[in-house]
């Protein structure tokens, strides 16, 4: 498989028309994208894959089309995936956790349509059977990889005190938090850290920008925190709204978020858009993979964090930093996933995988706030 190379932000006038379900024109559309939580252009992961299936699809001149689920349930995904296949789509992206057992079901009735499905493998309702067609690629990332580079780099650039504020408690966002834990640690006992480093961590339960979650960063950088880790879509914009008001710094996520607000110092990014690229190149050059998950971690370049010039805004964490701690887990140097707990990716209560990890951790101390 050919390595991932990092897609940057495409500029686009407008990211088409939603398709609703109650509506259906005549135009047909080659590639769809089926949004999970949040809107298209929530500046995370939707946003990211789409970004990716316009990337192709304009280069080569093919139909496109996302639509949005009018609630999130498996019924209403499953009718987004219906609406398109009808509307003529020959390939399916489907980005999100949430969508393994749409995918599980649609498989088997659409065998000659391919899906991408981004952060799961599809699986029956109570998870007793797990199943891949050949007409399914399943794509995972290393997000703990990803959370860790930038715990490590927070610490390394000279921040002391630390806030995480996920989304809902999925596997992916659980990855990426333990991962950043896992990272600040590191760090610290690099540095040979003598205090001991706080750490405020919080699930907000959805993905979407909320009062109460800009309430709850605003407490934590008038408390101290230097630097929150927003990893949860558009809760990345209530935490950069608290950070505006509170001079406060925030890591973004999925997507290399320092475009969008000055107060991103970096993002714990995955190669959504170039995964997407890379699967629908295989899909139209005939080398289509599926039926086996793609497993995208730093040796692949499937995540990392942001190097270009304009985004960069470390002054102390330097490139050549980077570059050694990003190889060192691509070469296997650097583990992260054997020290988290059994619980990281289960649908266990977030707290218990918090606190086990906490306990194999010296140089920090986490706060789970409910």
């Amino acid at each position: 498989m050919k390595k991932f190379k990092h897609v940057g932000i495409i500029a686009f006038a407008t990211l088409g028309i939603v398709a609703g379900l109650a509506s259906c024109g005549p135009k047909t559309y080659e590639i769809a994208l089926i949004t999970d939580l949040g809107d298209i252009d929530d500046k995370s992961f939707n946003q990211g894959a789409w970004e990716g299936v316009k990337a192709y699809a304009d280069e080569n001149g093919i139909s496109h089309q996302y639509y949005k689920p009018a609630k999130q349930t498996t019924t209403d995904y499953v009718d987004s995936i219906d609406l398109a296949v009808n509307n003529g789509a020959k390939v399916v992206v489907t980005p999100g956790y949430l969508f393994e057992e749409p995918i599980f079901i649609v498989q088997d009735k659409y065998p000659e349509v391919h899906f991408i499905l981004l952060d799961g493998e599809p699986h029956n309702a109570d998870y007793s059977v797990y199943d891949t067609k050949e007409n399914v690629q399943p794509i995972l990332y290393a997000e703990e990889q990803s959370g860790y580079l930038a715990g490590y780099a927070a610490v390394k650039e000279g921040f002391r005190s630390f806030g995480f504020m996920g989304g809902m408690a999925v596997p992916a966002v659980k990855r990426f938090g333990l991962g950043y834990l896992v990272g600040i640690d590191d760090a610290a006992k690099e540095l040979e850290l003598t205090e001991e480093l706080p750490v405020k961590y919080h699930y907000t339960g959805g993905f979407a920008a909320t009062p109460e979650a800009q309430t709850k960063a605003t407490t934590w950088y008038q408390a101290g925190a230097g630097v929150i880790f927003a990893c949860g879509g558009s809760v990345g914009q209530s935490v950069m709204a608290a950070a505006e008001n509170e001079d406060g710094i925030v890591i973004g996520v999925d997507v290399n978020q320092g475009y969008d607000n000055e107060t991103v110092i970096t993002s714990a990014m995955k190669g959504l858009a170039a995964s997407v690229i890379q699967a629908l190149e295989a899909h139209y050059d005939g080398t289509w993979e599926g039926g086996a998950t793609w497993n995208l971690d730093a040796s692949k370049d499937g995540v990392g964090l942001p190097t270009d010039t304009e985004t960069w805004r470390f002054e102390n964490f330097t490139l050549a930093d980077y570059d050694a701690v990003f190889g060192d887990l691509a070469d296997g140097t650097v583990t992260v996933v054997d020290r988290l707990p059994a619980t990281y990716i289960s649908d266990s209560d977030p707290a218990t995988a918090v606190a086990a990890l906490d306990t194999s951790l010296t140089s920090i101390a986490v706060t789970f706030e409910a």
